[in-house]
């Protein structure tokens, strides 16, 4: 390979790049539904997958980011659903209120719990979580059975989270979990179909954490 005809990139400052991908992302998505508080999650989740017809399929509560920006500010915890998702998600933004980022998925009392009621880890995570990390914001962007058994305990009253972000990828469950949580009249960030993942929960509470601290 000849290095010194080799494709230069336009920009290698990171701001610029994120500048310019916010940039092409606005002039390709066009006319769009979502409010001008909603953007902002849209746009980023886009851009951590390059998939517009993702971003297209982004559902809000008409209350979500007001309550995700609360739930910031008071300090609240955010629950990740795997570690991935808690890996992503910018914990100085969160820890700056005096939150936290927590994930339950691995603690030895949910394996143990999960292995002697013969059920996924993921469900007694959530259990676990609710009783720890009352008005929580649930970044969810894995595991359909976490967000079927959250949404099955704010049915029961047993969880009252600050916002569910619900995104879980996958062919099992996946597409009709978030159809329940849709259903939820409590603030929620959800999307139809199967798409989602760790990347989207993620770029979610980012998004979501920078307005906030943008408020001061």
């Amino acid at each position: 390979m000849d290095f010194k005809t080799e494709f230069k990139p336009l920009t290698v400052q990171p701001q610029e790049i994120e500048e310019r991908s916010f940039e092409m992302i606005t002039e390709e998505l066009g006319e769009h539904p979502f409010t001008e508080e909603q953007y902002p999650v849209v746009q980023r989740v886009i851009h951590a997958s390059a998939d517009f017809e993702l971003g297209r399929s982004l559902v809000f509560h008409k209350d979500a980011i007001t309550a995700g920006i609360r739930a910031i500010r008071e300090g609240r915890p955010v629950v990740a659903d795997v570690q991935m998702v808690q890996v992503g998600i910018s914990k100085p933004r969160i820890a700056k209120f005096g939150g936290d980022v927590r994930v339950y998925i691995s603690d030895p009392d949910v394996m143990e719990e999960a292995k002697r009621l013969n059920t996924t880890r993921a469900i007694i995570s959530i259990r676990k979580a609710i009783l720890e990390a009352d008005g929580a914001i649930y970044a969810i962007g894995n595991a359909p059975t976490a967000l079927l058994e959250l949404i099955r305990l704010v049915k029961e009253g047993a969880a009252k989270p600050g916002l569910i972000v619900g995104v879980p990828v996958g062919f099992v469950s996946a597409a009709e979990s978030k159809d329940e949580l849709a259903k939820l009249d409590i603030p929620f960030i959800t999307n139809i179909g199967r798409k989602g993942g760790s990347p989207v929960a993620v770029a979610t509470v980012n998004a979501i954490s920078l307005m906030a601290e943008r408020l001061g």
